[in-house]
């Protein structure tokens, strides 16, 4: 019996630390970042083609302008299209978000999950507008780096 004692424990151990959760490195969640950034600096340029480059396929998006949800293969794409034609249709310009530093980046091996205090400033026909919003996504890690999986806008 004492000779299994130590056999069982020690497995114990093993299955216990196997079966936790990996601990992220500093790279892994600034990779993820990085391309969450990315993607944001290329709306704010009004690059829509390099904003649907960081949507992975398919996607899933919910924002506050209708119809709400894009999901699919096209989902980044149609969500700019539908972006473009509500700011036209509301007189809001220059449309710029910014992130705040994230409130949590999970990754956990090629999965990511990331949660950001947002703002988004624009004109609406001309008057400076301002909405503070949170901003969550979830990212994948493809042959093509860090890619947007699902992402969602909500006002706060």
């Amino acid at each position: 019996m004492k000779i299994r004692r130590p056999l069982i424990v020690t497995l114990t151990a093993a299955f216990a630390l196997l079966s936790a959760p990996a601990v992220c490195s500093a790279s892994d969640t600034s990779g993820v970042t990085a391309a969450i950034e990315h993607a944001v600096v290329a709306f704010n340029k009004g690059d829509m083609n390099a904003w649907t480059a960081a949507c992975d396929s398919p996607a899933s998006i919910i924002d506050n302008f209708s119809p709400f949800k894009w999901q699919g293969s096209r989902a980044c794409a149609d969500w700019a299209s539908a972006y473009t034609a509500n700011a036209k249709k509301n007189g809001i310009t220059n449309g710029v978000v910014t992130l705040g530093t994230p409130w949590h980046v999970l990754v956990d091996g090629e999965h990511a999950y990331v949660v950001y205090p947002a703002t988004f400033t624009y004109k609406q026909r001309g008057k400076p507008m301002k909405d503070n919003a949170t901003f969550a996504l979830t990212m994948t890690n493809t042959r093509s780096g860090w890619l947007i999986s699902e992402w969602a806008w909500s006002d706060r």
